[in-house]
């Protein structure tokens, strides 16, 4: 306990040092507003509204939780409605003081969250500054990760994508059961102690995100396929492309079967009965804008609505703010990869039809006719799909909506 208060203390004394923040070691064990690091991250990462979430993304979390990092209540200075959880955490040791506090499972979602995309532009500012989708587990008490691609780039939570990135949104599946994780941190442990012997052979990287597997109605084979490749058995398929979040998604899709009790099923010529979605896949735009109960989905490119539309806003300021949106600041967009470039000039001409649809979502009959037709038109354009926001996106539903499978956990700020 001495050694446990004396660690809080040393970090309190560092981020004072960093920020001018003065916090005892009581205050850092459960999320408080606070002041001079709400101010501090605002001034570091001036992040616009439609990056927040709404506190009913948010998962239950214990009031007590046992960390050493900072827990910051952050609420956006322009939007007290909405705002981050935020883990104010020293880089070396992160992800093992994440697993020994509860607030990274096995199981949770790491989506690699880029502030400096806001503003940038349509296309990452409705992909909510989101980049790429990780999978955590624990094992023995330590966490890992297991993603694809699967190499040194990647594996591994001190791995050069970790080390570079100044933000990570932790996003939990519901209801995971004890069970569910376990069969998820064997499966993973499977990909990632044979990774050298599947990635790229057996698995490979598809940088098509509009491309997934998933088909409605169709079994999905992919996931038997990843699973087959965990267990050490031949793919027909192989190399098999799949992008980040599919991934994940397929991960996560395993989570009712135990790789040894199943093994046999995988090597069959059906997929396995214990392979079940994780998550709906999305439509390019959603219904529930429109019908707002509890069995309309949100769409792949709701995010930044969806959080306007949460703040109730008077309709000129709500029309200002939707389209910011799609304002394109050419200085922020060099911060973008060179592939996420490519991708916001390949699809420019489809966010200016967004944009249309956006604004047509609120009040007005013609208007709101003209943005339906819009949205059908994207979704019969646009695959269903599990883009890396779309787990995001999925917290944004109300928490009775039967297509709710997601909880916002926290965001890992690294200082």
């Amino acid at each position: 306990m001495i050694a446990q208060n004396l660690s809080r203390l040393l970090l309190a004394g560092l981020l004072v040092a960093v920020t001018g923040l003065q916090l005892s070691p009581a205050e850092a064990k459960k999320f408080t507003p606070g002041k001079r690091v709400p101010a501090m991250i605002s001034a570091k990462y001036p992040m616009p509204v439609f990056f927040m979430l709404p506190d009913s993304a948010r998962a239950d979390l214990p009031e007590d939780i046992n960390t050493t990092d900072i827990l910051v209540d952050y609420r956006h200075p322009e939007a007290e409605k909405v705002g981050l959880r935020v883990v104010l955490s020293r880089r070396s040791g992160w992800a093992d003081r994440m697993a020994r506090s509860g607030l990274i499972q096995t199981g949770d979602l790491l989506l690699s969250f880029r502030p400096e995309w806001g503003g940038a532009g349509a296309y990452p500012n409705v992909q909510m500054g989101i980049s790429h989708t990780g999978l955590a587990y624990v094992k023995n008490g330590r966490l890992y990760n297991i993603e694809n691609p699967m190499n040194s780039e990647y594996l591994g939570l001190n791995s050069e994508h970790y080390r570079t990135l100044d933000m990570v949104h932790v996003i939990r599946p519901r209801n995971l059961t004890d069970e569910q994780r376990k069969n998820i941190a064997e499966w993973a442990d499977k990909l990632r102690s044979k990774s050298g012997s599947i990635y790229p052979s057996k698995i490979k990287f598809n940088d098509d995100y509009n491309d997934p597997k998933y088909k409605p109605r169709k079994a999905p084979v992919f996931v038997k396929e990843l699973g087959q490749a965990a267990l050490g058995q031949s793919i027909p398929s192989a190399p098999l492309g799949m992008y980040c979040s599919e991934f994940a998604w397929s991960v996560l899709a395993l989570r009712n079967c135990d790789p040894d009790a199943t093994e046999s099923q995988f090597s069959g010529s059906r997929v396995p009965s214990c392979v079940s979605e994780p998550m709906k896949p999305m439509e390019a735009t959603g219904k529930y804008i429109f019908k707002q109960n509890r069995y309309a989905n949100a769409g792949l490119a709701d995010g930044p609505l969806l959080v306007i539309d949460s703040l109730d806003l008077p309709q000129s300021q709500r029309t200002d703010l939707l389209k910011s949106v799609f304002v394109q600041n050419s200085a922020n967009m060099g911060k973008l990869s060179s592939g996420h470039r490519a991708v916001a000039e390949q699809f420019q001409s489809d966010f200016e039809k967004l944009e249309k649809y956006y604004l047509g979502t609120g009040k007005g009959v013609i208007r709101s006719l003209r943005a339906r037709f819009i949205s059908f038109a994207f979704r019969r354009a646009v695959p269903d799909n599990y883009s890396p926001t779309s787990y995001l996106i999925n917290t944004l539903l109300p928490k009775n909506n039967v297509n709710r499978s997601m909880d916002y956990v926290a965001t890992i700020v690294f200082q």
